[in-house]
Order: structure tokens, then sequence, then C-alpha cells
């Protein structure tokens, strides 16, 4: 295979990293929680639970 050799961020790459002199660096903590999975619908998978039990309740009467 040949691979194209892209020189698109040559400037830029070995440059010093950035860190802010206004805001202190986030916690490892704090930016992992950005990425943590969250409920967007709260409270929803206990209906769905509630409304499955109760149909399950008349299947069983039937």
């Amino acid at each position: 295979m040949n691979f194209k050799i892209d020189k698109s961020y040559d400037d830029i790459i070995n440059l010093p990293h950035h860190v802010s002199k206004k805001h202190p660096q986030m916690s490892l903590y704090a930016r992992s929680s950005q990425f943590a999975p969250f409920a967007a619908l709260t409270g929803f998978e206990d209906v769905i639970k509630e409304t499955a039990e109760k149909h399950e309740e008349e299947e069983n009467k039937n």
C-alpha cells in the first residue's frame, strides 16, 4: 500500500501544549465525568418497569 504523507499540521505539531494562566486545570475526575453516560430521561426506566409489571399481572390473571 502507498500512503500519502499529510503535512497539513507541520507548522503546529511541535508547538508546546497551551496552559491557561486564567483558568485552573480541570481534575481528571471532572474531565472523565464529562464523558460519562447519563440518563437523559430520568425516571423513564422506572415507568417502563412499572408498566411491564402491570401487564404481567394482567396477563397472569387471564
